[in-house]
């Protein structure tokens, strides 16, 4: 009995193994446009989240500072640290169309001026 559960479960394996090799169709270019978008809306909540990380870090920097003059400590920072980035508001804005095929077919459709006589 413990043979053939193995081998149940090797021929299990297998047909599901045969499913998931195939290939998925090449995504749109509307799914592409929307796929860069999302990339790029992370890397700016990255950047927001980054900026303030740092505010806070400032913050939490300054009150100790404060505190340690109150103390009578003199404590100079370490480092001189740059000052937060503000990332400003998401704008995505698409990159423009590829100079190739798209703009041959755009000036070949475009009627020509008649000539004057």
């Amino acid at each position: 009995m413990n043979r053939l559960a193995t081998l149940t479960t090797a021929l299990f394996a297998a047909l599901l193994s045969l499913g998931a090799s195939a290939k998925l169709p090449a995504p749109s270019d509307e799914a592409k446009a929307k796929a860069a978008e999302a990339a790029a809306k992370t890397a700016h909540t990255g950047k927001v989240e980054a900026y303030l990380l740092c505010k806070s870090m400032d913050k939490v920097a300054a009150a100790y500072l404060a505190d340690a003059k109150k103390a009578g400590k003199d404590t100079p920072p370490a480092t001189a640290t740059p000052p937060c980035a503000d990332p400003g508001p998401f704008v995505y804005a698409p990159p423009a169309p590829a100079s190739g095929a798209s703009a041959a077919v755009v000036t070949a459709a475009a009627p020509a001026a008649p000539a004057k006589k």
